[in-house]
């Protein structure tokens, strides 16, 4: 079994479309048309994840910066 991947994401919110970008440090540049307004743009981020590595949103865990633009986020395994 895999282990959980932690990613870094610096999430720029109310862009014009929705867009994850990797960035050459190994970060994720994360763009979403939703507003940073009750978790809207939290919840825009964890879908553009899921997508990306092929996994549930369900799999992907907000762990820091539920408030600010650099979020971390823990990426369980899809399960088997």
């Amino acid at each position: 079994m895999k282990s959980p991947r932690i990613i870094t994401v610096k999430v720029v919110p109310r862009a014009a479309q929705n867009r994850l970008e990797a960035q050459p440090d190994g970060t994720f540049l994360a763009r979403v048309t939703a507003p940073p307004v009750e978790g809207e743009a939290n919840r825009a981020v964890i879908r553009l994840l899921a997508e990306h590595f092929g996994v549930a949103p369900s799999r992907i865990e907000l762990l820091s910066g539920t408030k600010g633009r650099i979020k971390r986020f823990r990426l369980a395994p899809p399960a088997d």
